[in-house]
């Protein structure tokens, strides 16, 4: 049995998800006999200071700015309180989307062509060779939020202010059509790929066909030659080294004939039982309350 500090909910457009991963992940701790307080760095960032030496490990379910960037790991880092996933410098990393294209590309991996555009600066003239559609996305957001696919140069404009909305750095990005699958990393070993089918009305993954109830049809394992799946998993594993992970992670890729690019890499992936993580874990035979145990046992281990 552990003391367990459980961190979710946050200030990030990501607040809801977390909630309901929070909730998720509690439910199977105490299912195991650990004892369980909840945190929520959006208001009780004084009282984890306060209590922090009542607990032996902390669990995050946070994602976005202030979950997954690196900040809230330096706080635990300093209260000396072991946690779950990647530390201080792997969630800056890969938290950062155009910092971790060039730590990709480093170790061969294919990644979209995309340039970086802040806010107040003007349209780069790279941009012209990137054709049309383009994605356009915030540099340091998860769960879609602020992409938009570009089909024509007129709804370029609407596009920007979209991603500005929610970022001060935006992506610019050439746009891969393809089958979009996730591989999960846990611990020193590959998940089985998931290919990820959003449904009629949804030209990609986005925030309503991620977290809308049948909107997406998720296969794990995913129907792929045995060839093609060991190179995906393969560029999971050197994605979750190169940006100097630990413990778990989720790189989601899009696969054009026998290419395989890397999107992004998820530090802390999301946790209700329906998400993809849990999913693949379940192809091996780990139950979202084993995958929980695990996790929480890399914690520990941690201290």
């Amino acid at each position: 049995m552990a003391k367990v500090a459980l961190l979710c909910g946050g200030r990030s457009s990501e607040r809801e998800v977390s909630l309901r991963g929070g909730q998720a992940v509690k439910k199977a701790l105490v299912s195991r006999g650990h004892q369980v307080q909840v945190f929520d760095p959006a208001t009780d960032l004084e009282s984890l200071v306060r209590e922090a030496s009542h607990f032996e490990v902390a669990f995050l379910v946070l994602h976005g700015v202030g979950g997954e960037d690196g900040t809230i790991q330096g706080l635990l880092e300093l209260l000396g309180l072991p946690y779950q996933g990647a530390g201080v410098l792997g969630s800056a990393l890969a938290m950062d989307k155009m910092l971790s294209k060039s730590f990709y590309q480093a170790v061969g991996l294919l990644t979209p062509k995309a340039v970086e555009l802040r806010r107040g600066e003007p349209l780069p003239d790279t941009l012209a060779h990137l054709g049309f559609p383009l994605v356009v996305k915030p540099v340091s957001q998860g769960s879609s939020l602020g992409l938009t696919l570009v089909e024509r140069e007129d709804d370029l404009g609407q596009a920007l202010e979209a991603a500005f909305d929610v970022d001060e750095r935006i992506l610019i990005e050439e746009y891969i059509s393809g089958r979009e699958i996730t591989v999960g990393v846990l611990g020193q070993r590959a998940l089985p790929v998931v290919e990820i089918r959003p449904g009629a009305g949804h030209r990609y993954f986005d925030y309503e066909a991620k977290y809308t109830p049948g909107a997406t049809e998720e296969v794990c394992p995913a129907p792929l030659t045995p060839s093609l799946a060991q190179r995906a998993q393969e560029a999971a594993l050197k994605a979750h080294e190169v940006l100097h992970l630990r413990h778990y992670s989720r790189t989601d890729m899009i696969i054009k004939g026998e290419d395989i690019y890397v999107l992004e890499t998820n530090t802390i992936p999301g946790m209700t039982e329906t998400s993809l993580l849990p999913l693949a874990a379940r192809a091996i035979g780990l139950s979202f309350e084993d995958l929980v145990e695990t996790l929480l046992e890399m914690a520990l281990r941690e201290r």
